[in-house]
């Protein structure tokens, strides 16, 4: 093994974070910036790219300063992101998604729900690149999205040349390289991996994409997570405070970045891999499986093959709206206030508090369906809502402390929703391992093990994230013979939490009280 230093770049919804580690896996620095995003109506969502890249330089040159690490001696740069688009003309100019017609607004947010009508266009289409996305389709992929903008913003779509996915935008700005991660386009452009050609024009076509090839400059083959794509150019190297000799890897979605955090070193174990299930937690969450053959079923995206680790498929669960949740659930009750980490603290105490005085009788009517911005998985319906049963005229802060608690009830049970039907459908999953925000809030944790009854690992290394991406990097320095040698050797050891086995009847009841309430919205919704 070479020795050396490597970059992790990882841009979330609302900032961009860098790490420096060294090449086993420890991270020596670590700076964060803040980025720009624009809500010109409700359900629209806009980043503007340049500012997402100054953020990203910003938090590389002070992530170095405080790692204490010279230029020279980083060898690898990577970069993970928000699955959202990014738009650009022939010259690389920024033109509009929005419609403002600003062209700083170049970029789709992932979690922009716009082009909810198209997503379910494509699902009707009953095309089998369905067959490996859970047989729906997302707004939050980009097929959908890109349909938007040729209907709504003809002028957009006219001048559009460049298309990508945030992960791969910011591998173009650092190399030049108009390559694209498998990662990206199997999870989100429905390219299929496994297959030759890779790409299914047929598909775009029946969806009113069959011209996409002439405005997207997307190659025809997708590139390895990980894969060298040649050192920084000139500019981005100054930018970003590293060396032309710096190489730059192929990227990947953050969320992916953290299931090779967590789930990585796993890599040498294809027999056992299957028994874990990453949990990548924060604004929303992210449940990550991986097996060496495929296990398509309705409601969670894939099998995606080689998105993370190459010759493994992958299945993605997940939840649109989580750590969002709760802060919303502070914002909305007259109690509350701005959802900043004192407010979830001071309420994670109290709530404490108030179940060893009450014990299982606390908030024990109350219930919450999680699905305030739809049911991500496992049943794959965007236009789910949200429910909340058992309110009452209280509006102190000890009820808002209660809708808080029973809230991140309900979203544990939505994990435990997801982990029935991957069990239910080959994986043997007994072990959670969580990384996110969501680590650092103790309700939820104890939550994760107790309502699941998995045991729970949390990463001692707090930036799981940041790690996977930094494997990319290291493998793509060269540092290691290829990804999974790479996700081996930096691997970090992990805190485990068993479920307490007391505490299983309780969730079991509040279990079949979460799916009664998921038949009776239902029932609701086909009143006519």
């Amino acid at each position: 093994m070479n020795s050396g230093f490597v970059c992790a770049v990882d841009v979330g919804t609302g900032s961009a974070r860098a790490g420096i580690l060294d090449a086993r896996g420890k991270l020596l620095g670590r700076a964060e910036h803040a980025i720009a995003m624009n809500r010109p109506k409700p359900d629209h969502a806009e980043h503007d790219s340049q500012d997402v890249w100054r953020a990203v330089c910003a938090a590389v040159n002070t992530a170095r300063e405080k790692a204490g690490v010279a230029s020279a001696e980083i060898v690898g740069i990577s970069f993970d992101a928000t699955c959202s688009l990014v738009v650009r003309d022939r010259q690389g100019r920024q033109i509009s998604v929005s419609t403002g017609g600003d062209p700083r607004w170049d970029t789709i947010v992932w979690l922009d729900h716009r082009a909810l009508a198209e997503a379910d266009e494509c699902t009707a289409s009953g095309h089998r690149v369905l067959d490996f996305i859970g047989g729906v389709m997302s707004p939050e992929m980009e097929t959908p999205k890109l349909m938007w903008l040729k209907r709504h913003l003809p002028q957009t779509w006219a001048q559009a040349f460049h298309l990508f996915d945030l992960a791969d935008f910011l591998t173009w700005k650092a190399s030049g390289s108009l390559a694209r991660s498998q990662c990206t386009l199997t999870a989100k452009w429905t390219y299929l991996a496994h297959e030759q050609p890779g790409w299914q024009r047929d598909f775009f076509a029946q969806v009113g994409l069959d011209d996409l090839f002439e405005h997207g400059s997307l190659p025809q083959k997708a590139s390895p997570v990980g894969a060298d794509l040649g050192p920084l150019t000139p500019e981005a190297a100054r930018e970003l405070g590293l060396t032309e000799t710096c190489r730059v890897g192929t990227g990947l979605i953050d969320a992916y970045a953290g299931a090779l955090g967590v789930l990585g070193g796993f890599a040498g174990d294809e027999k056992n891999i299957g028994r874990h299930l990453a949990l990548i937690a924060g604004t929303s969450s992210c449940v990550m499986a991986m097996s060496p053959d495929p296990q398509p079923f309705r409601g969670v995206w894939g099998p995606y093959y080689g998105a993370a680790l190459p010759g493994l498929w992958l299945s993605e669960g997940g939840q649109s709206a989580t750590g969002a949740l709760l802060d919303h659930i502070i914002r909305w009750h007259g109690a509350g206030g701005e959802p900043d980490a004192a407010m979830h603290a001071r309420i994670a105490r109290r709530v404490m508090e108030l179940r060893a005085a009450q014990g299982e009788e606390f908030a024990a009517r109350l219930h919450v369906l999680p699905d305030f911005h739809g049911n991500r998985s496992p049943l794959a319906d965007p236009h789910a809502v949200g429910v909340i049963s058992g309110l009452t005229l209280d509006s102190s802060f000890d009820s808002l402390c209660a809708l808080y608690w029973r809230t991140a009830v309900g979203i544990a049970l939505g994990v435990r929703h997801v982990l029935e039907a991957l069990n239910e459908n080959g994986y043997l999953i007994d072990t959670l391992h969580v990384t996110g925000g969501h680590t650092k809030n103790p309700l939820l944790m104890e939550l994760y093990a107790d309502a699941t009854g998995c045991t729970v690992v949390e990463p001692e290394a707090d930036e799981s994230v940041l790690l996977g991406t930094a494997m990319v990097a290291a493998t793509a320095a060269g540092l290691y013979p290829d990804l999974a040698g790479a996700c081996m050797a930096m691997r970090q050891g992990g805190r485990r939490r068993e479920a307490n086995p007391s505490a299983g009847s309780r969730f079991d009841r509040d279990y079949r009280v979460f799916l009664e309430m998921h038949r009776q919205r239902s029932a609701l919704d086909a009143i006519r």
